[in-house]
């Protein structure tokens, strides 16, 4: 409606089906790259020990971002004012990549900024697990290599979380999520680096996504593929690769006779 109406003040001669073409091909391709900039951010997201060496990626990103959405919104007018008749001509390049640089490079940090503030305050919300820290003096109250015990920060108060009383562990880009009681609490870890640190007696790789606490597994069902689905105690079946399908009834066989005929 404004494009409408600055053409009226200014006397130019532009058809509305143009304006609302240059509109909408831009807002496409902002929707399009959406899903993809939001999974760079939680593929490399900005903490307060990272994001001095990450913001020069970012503003690549910026440019690849802004570099995307002029090509793709030209390519869109182009078709659509071919399929109408008429030739779009963008005019020189190189003004239309600053010009739309100076806007798009707007819009993805607000992406950015927005995106990291909603993960945060999820976080808030759902409460994020950490290893209990070494203490400054004295002894640690617990093995450091065998962590008994996870602190879990949530609205701004201190839970301790016994391993014993996680049910899975489910691998999500920089976090692990670590599943207790119907809850899922993010620790800033790999998959790979956490199973160090757990019992291997007692959690046991099922997928390359996935650790889990062999007592909270009632039955493995296996898949014409070689692959299987565990049963989990509270009700929720997870992905069981045929890699680890083996060693998992091993392990299985050790912890409960029963579960491995299953």
């Amino acid at each position: 409606m404004t494009g409408r109406m600055d053409a009226m003040r200014y006397d130019i001669p532009t058809p509305t089906w143009q304006i609302a073409t240059n509109e909408f091909s831009s807002i496409v391709l902002g929707l399009l790259m959406l899903p993809f900039l939001l999974k760079a951010c939680d593929r490399w997201p900005l903490h307060a020990d990272t994001w001095r060496r990450r913001l020069p990626l970012y503003f690549l990103g910026s440019v690849v971002y802004s570099a995307c959405h002029v090509v793709g919104m030209d390519l869109i007018r182009m078709l659509v004012y071919s399929a109408s008749g008429s030739t779009y001509e963008p005019g020189p390049w190189v003004n239309q990549a600053i010009y739309e640089y100076l806007k798009d490079i707007r819009t993805f940090f607000l992406i950015v900024a927005v995106g990291h503030m909603v993960e945060w305050f999820g976080r808030h919300i759902q409460g994020e697990a950490s290893l209990l820290d070494v203490p400054d003096e004295g002894q640690p109250v617990e093995a450091i290599d065998r962590p008994e015990r996870f602190l879990v920060r949530k609205l701004g108060r201190d839970f301790l979380v016994a391993t014993a009383d996680i049910e899975w562990v489910q691998s999500a880009g920089n976090y692990v999520n670590l599943r207790v009681r119907g809850r899922d609490y993010p620790l800033r870890s790999t998959l790979a680096a956490l199973e160090t640190r757990l019992d291997p007696a007692v959690f046991v790789k099922a997928h390359r996504s996935y650790l889990v606490h062999l007592a909270q597994v009632t039955a493995i069902e296996p898949l014409d593929a070689g692959d299987a689905r565990l049963h989990m105690a509270d009700g929720t079946v997870l992905p069981c690769s045929r890699r680890y399908r083996e060693s998992l009834r091993a392990a299985a066989a050790g912890a409960e006779p029963a579960l491995a005929k299953a």
